[in-house]
């Protein structure tokens, strides 16, 4: 069997993929990712949930196919609070080992 050539990833797909605001594009698809979950949770319908979210249903849409491109870090959290979730910002020390970076738990 052929050996398969790999490389480790960084952890964030955007940087390994070298783009621009890599960070960034990561926490808001991890809160995009917990926006859509809540919203599996919950059963709603993407007409529910844009009525709960304060947007129209073709956002919603957009949203659960990573299309996050029209929605801020902030915007994406205020969702968070609408669905009822709570959200806390820590801000720590970071290893000399490595960059800083934004990161969604």
């Amino acid at each position: 069997m052929a050996q398969r050539e790999s490389t480790s990833s960084s952890g964030n797909v955007f940087a390994d993929l070298g783009l621009p605001k890599s960070g960034d594009l990561l926490a808001k698809a991890e809160l995009a990712s917990k926006i859509i979950a809540e919203i599996q949770h919950k059963r709603l319908t993407q007409s529910q949930a844009a009525e709960m979210l304060g947007i129209d249903q073709p956002k919603v849409s957009a949203l659960k196919q990573g299309k996050l491109a029209g929605f801020s870090i902030e915007r994406l959290m205020r969702m968070l609070l609408r669905l009822g979730r709570d959200i806390e910002i820590s801000v720590k020390e970071r290893p000399k080992s490595r960059g800083a970076r934004l990161r969604v738990a």
